[in-house]
């Protein structure tokens, strides 16, 4: 991948919970299932089998994925940084658009991306129009459905 990933700390935190949850807990339980379903004779129409195979398979992509983002992570931490008066990646910006909605968002890595719960990526058209900007600062977000203008009204950081 050519782009750094950026991630929090507590997106890395989460990324190694699930792995070690799907490591520790769920993989060994599915093992034990095949290994049972094996022992149960035809495995061409066993269900159990066939499907703790698929499932082993998915738990062990995700795990390999898991690894290789944590392994190239990284780590960000907004308490860090040292210009509060501007928008970059950990920021929460409250901003108003052309339409007089107001909308609050952080800014996050892109595993951490949340729409409904207002965590947006780094990446996203609207956090990349953002970044850089101070509170008052007007900024275009070109979207396919035209133009819109966003007034950025508030920003903050986690604090130390």
């Amino acid at each position: 991948m050519d782009r750094p990933i950026y991630m929090t700390p507590e997106g890395l935190s989460a990324l190694r919970t699930e792995l070690d949850h799907l490591w520790k807990k769920e993989r060994p339980e599915t093992v034990a299932v095949v290994s049972w379903a094996a022992g149960n004779g035809d495995r061409s129409e066993n269900g159990d089998y066939i499907y703790g195979k698929k499932r082993l398979r998915e738990i062990d992509r995700r795990v390999r994925y898991l690894r290789k983002r944590i392994e190239d992570a990284v780590v960000v931490d907004p308490r860090e940084q040292p210009d509060h008066s501007r928008v970059f990646f950990g920021a929460t910006v409250t901003y108003v658009n052309a339409r007089d909605e107001e909308v609050t968002i952080r800014i996050v890595g892109e595993d951490e991306a949340e729409s409904l719960k207002g965590k947006i990526s780094w990446i996203s058209p609207v956090a990349r129009a953002l970044m850089k900007a101070g509170v008052g600062d007007v900024v275009t977000l070109r979207t396919p459905a035209g133009e819109d203008e966003l007034e950025v009204l508030k920003i903050s950081y986690p604090t130390v």
